[in-house]
């Protein structure tokens, strides 16, 4: 039985909540597989029960998939946007209920939860644009009488795997650019945020149903881990994937295996430098929402922070203060700045990685120590770390909001420091230097996909694409060009000369 609130949620989208189906494709299947629980991370309480979907589930789903493909693929791309534009006017329409669910099932706060439902709408306005945009080019040919130009055509369903901390979001940055693209999806959310993917999938149905497009999102949710299953596919083209990096090399070998595409969007271990001219306070309140918002569960979290020895103490006198005034509890409250963890097995997470920070020699500044009570509540925490080449714990990313402090002699010291670790996606420094500025945007600067300069690591916006390098997986999502990943390019010549002169100067006269 749901909780009243999500209940009330979930009627609001015009939902049926006798039961919960965790399969959807041209309607919602009447519940078969297994039952799954989603819980409330704030209370630890049950706040609704699913009916995994089945293998038979599954198979359904893709052959709706792919017989919607065919028509897709040669509808016009703005006639395909309506589906994305109608969506966005659902979305806008039921914004604050979205957010709420978010808040209640992940323990996001309510500002962030609301702010991922614009981030949903926002790709789905850029969704919008691209259709008239989806471009190839002109080549110049050597022969004359030709032309040469390249375009690009839809590859087929696509698989979407995506994570828990943001649960509708990471969905419509592929979805949403998928489908205007040409391409069906299958949607595989994460177990732990079934409820949000139902929701935003019952406003599917509504948008498809308007627009004669049954099959173009389908839903398989389940505990089961289906990402081997999509992975292993051959009727998948493109698998994304939005996890760990264990279970991103496991995708990515599968995938590899049978020659499919994948788009990787793993782990993150993001830092920050902080030189001797940055602006302290600007710093300061960058690095505290870097590390503390979504309760350190972003993958674009700060984790460490590299300071000039000059301004090491006066910036971590600001940190500590402003650490000790955040609001710890319900984020569905006014004024709560810092949620739950999403589980008992991510506390304990952070209580391990507490305990080796100490044990190699690492201080804590503040914080260090679990919120007594109901929920999965855990302190915000600032370690200041020893040698960082040694301190293993820094290297990792543990999915809670556990800052890592290490003193740098100047940029040199610094940028080493910050491209050590084998994760790259999201890094910034603090400077008023053009030429410190500079050179970490340069070649010779930052490793990671995404760099900054006086903004901090989190908080990304959906213009520019998303991802990262080295064990961040080199997937690309989101604005920018990242549309060529759901896509697949074919070089075209035509001739028109009347007769068939051969590139490169070869002959080969026949009679």
């Amino acid at each position: 039985m749901l909780a009243p609130a999500a209940q009330a949620l979930l009627q609001s989208l015009g939902l049926q909540t006798e039961h919960l189906p965790g399969a959807g494709g041209i309607d919602f299947y009447e519940p078969r597989g297994p039952e799954f629980i989603s819980e409330n991370p704030a209370t630890a309480e049950v706040i609704g029960t699913v009916r995994s979907a089945t293998l038979s589930d599954y198979e359904r789903l893709i052959a709706e998939s792919q017989h919607r493909f065919i028509e897709w693929r040669m509808r016009p791309a703005p006639a395909r946007a309506e589906v994305v534009r109608t969506l966005g006017n659902l979305l806008r329409t039921h914004k604050e209920a979205l957010g709420e669910l978010i808040s209640i099932e992940v323990g996001k706060i309510r500002s962030e939860g609301l702010g991922e439902v614009q981030e949903m709408i926002d790709i789905c306005d850029f969704a919008i644009g691209l259709s008239r945009q989806l471009h190839g080019l002109v080549i110049a040919s050597e022969r004359p009488g030709h032309r040469m130009m390249e375009q690009w055509h839809p590859l087929g369903p696509v698989a979407i795997v995506t994570a828990f901390n943001f649960p509708m979001a990471v969905w419509a940055w592929n979805a949403m650019i998928a489908a205007v693209c040409g391409d069906t999806c299958i949607w595989k959310p994460s177990p732990l945020a079934p409820l949000c993917a139902i929701a935003v999938h019952a406003l599917c149905q509504q948008a498809m149903k308007e627009h004669n497009a049954a099959g173009l999102f389908g839903l398989c949710a389940g505990p089961l881990d289906l990402s081997k299953r999509m992975a292993d596919d051959k009727r998948f083209p493109l698998v994304s994937f939005t996890g760990s990096i264990e279970a991103g090399r496991s995708v990515a070998a599968r995938v590899a295996e049978r020659l499919g595409k994948s788009i990787l969007e793993l782990g993150g271990n993001n830092a920050i430098i902080v030189l001797k001219d940055a602006d302290i306070e600007l710093a300061a309140r960058a690095i505290t929402f870097g590390a503390v918002g979504t309760a350190g569960q972003r993958c674009t979290t700060t984790r460490r922070i590299f300071v000039q020895k000059e301004v090491m103490q006066p910036l971590l006198q600001r940190l500590v203060r402003a650490y000790k005034t955040i609001a710890i509890g319900d984020p569905l409250k006014t004024g709560t700045l810092l949620g739950p963890l999403i589980s008992e097995r991510a506390a304990q997470a952070f209580d391990n990685a507490i305990a080796r920070a100490l044990a190699l020699g690492g201080t804590v500044m503040t914080g260090g120590k679990r919120v007594p009570g109901q929920g999965h509540f855990v302190e915000p925490t600032i370690i200041l770390g020893r040698d960082h080449n040694q301190f293993d714990i820094a290297w990792q990313e543990t999915f809670a909001p556990i800052l890592y402090v290490f003193e740098c002699e100047g940029y040199d010291d610094a940028i080493g420091y910050h491209n050590a670790v084998p994760q790259g996606l999201s890094s910034a420094i603090f400077t008023d230097s053009i030429k410190s500025a500079e050179t970490f945007l340069s070649a010779k600067g930052s490793d990671c996909g995404i760099a900054n300069v006086n903004i901090g690591t989190s908080g990304a916006e959906i213009g520019g694409a998303f991802g990262g390098e080295k064990d961040t997986g080199g997937g690309r999502e989101s604005g920018s060009d990242a549309w060529k990943g759901y896509m697949r390019r074919q070089t075209c010549t035509l001739n028109w000369s009347g007769a068939l002169p051969l590139a490169q100067g070869v002959k080969f006269d026949i009679e």
